[in-house]
């Protein structure tokens, strides 16, 4: 597997009007690994570190539904590395995802959230004592090195827009573990713009939520020289959350159905048919009208096939 070329993912005009806004989508779903999305992004960084600092094999956190697992698992097949995969028994049902993670050869290590910490610190240990060199990769591809895969994408952002006198007034995407929205974040602090970028949590509350994501962008900030921020800087929405992470509603059903049909996009109940549905709440709970509105796609189609059947029925 080649990890290059994962730059100058289109971005393009759909059909959503909500309120009389110009609406534009960033299909980062359609970077060409593994089903793509912002965990390949991310990914190839990660990637890049290992071969720099010559790990032979790789560990990471993720439920049953995770496209960072998927994505880590194929590039370490690919590679011939061994994955270990640290799983939570709360959100173990089968899924596309969890298949192909299985299909990849990685090991699955099932435990209760409240072990998580203990069980990657025990598999790190038992593989150091095994000759293995192991590199751990955070949940969701958490810290710097993910950071500065949004950064890099807000650069790109930035130049599609120098080519098209488009600019921006609002970039919404789905936030989970918060390192996409840090690296937009500190993408916009780099470049001094004005707009607002707004993270709709999946699963997250307030405070810890937001703390998480003001976390990130200053652990990067400070890792690049730059003066740290208030949490006051990020906008990170909780209002959509429902009951968690995995939770929907018919109205995120039906948001899926409709971009399907209109725009020929596929979302995904747990990610970003979430933020979808949660952008647009948003906007019309806020009266944005009239402006250019960004949504990035951050991936998760094998997980829309996954919720393909009950789509049929909305």
């Amino acid at each position: 597997m080649i990890l290059e070329n994962v730059n100058a993912i289109p971005i393009h005009q759909i059909s959503e009007k909500l309120n009389n806004n110009n609406f534009y989508i960033k299909r980062d779903d359609l970077i060409p690994i593994s089903f793509g999305g912002n965990k390949a992004r991310k990914a190839v960084l990660f990637f890049k570190d290992i071969k720099t600092k010559g790990a032979n094999c790789v560990v990471t956190y993720g439920s049953s539904s995770s496209n960072h697992c998927r994505i880590i698992a194929n590039i370490a097949a690919s590679k011939g590395l061994p994955c270990f995969i640290i799983s939570p028994k709360e959100n173990s049902e089968s899924t596309l995802n969890s298949k192909m993670v299985e299909f990849f050869g990685a090991k699955v290590i099932k435990c209760f959230v409240s072990e998580v910490s203990e069980t990657i610190d025990k598999v790190i240990e038992d593989l150091k004592s095994e000759g293995y060199k192991p590199y751990f990769i955070q949940g969701g591809g958490h810290g710097n090195i993910g950071t500065q895969a949004y950064v890099d994408a807000y650069q790109e952002i930035v130049q599609f827009e120098k080519e098209t006198g488009i600019y921006f007034d609002y970039i919404f995407h789905t936030s989970g573990t918060g390192t996409t929205q840090a690296g937009l974040v500190c993408g916009q602090l780099i470049n001094g713009d004005k707009r607002q970028i707004i993270g709709i949590s999946n699963a997250r509350k307030n405070p810890y939520g937001g703390q998480v994501v003001l976390q990130s962008v200053n652990d990067y900030l400070k890792s690049i020289g730059r003066e740290e921020k208030a949490a006051d800087f990020i906008n990170f929405i909780d209002d959509y959350v429902l009951d968690g992470y995995g939770s929907y509603n018919n109205e995120i059903m039906l948001t899926i159905k409709e971009v399907l049909i209109r725009d020929s996009i596929p979302l995904d109940k747990t990610y970003t048919g979430k933020g979808y549905w949660g952008m647009k709440e948003y906007i019309k709970k806020n009266r944005i009208k009239g402006k250019n509105i960004l949504f990035i796609h951050t991936g998760g189609t094998p997980l829309f096939f996954d919720d393909l059947e009950e789509l049929a029925h909305e």
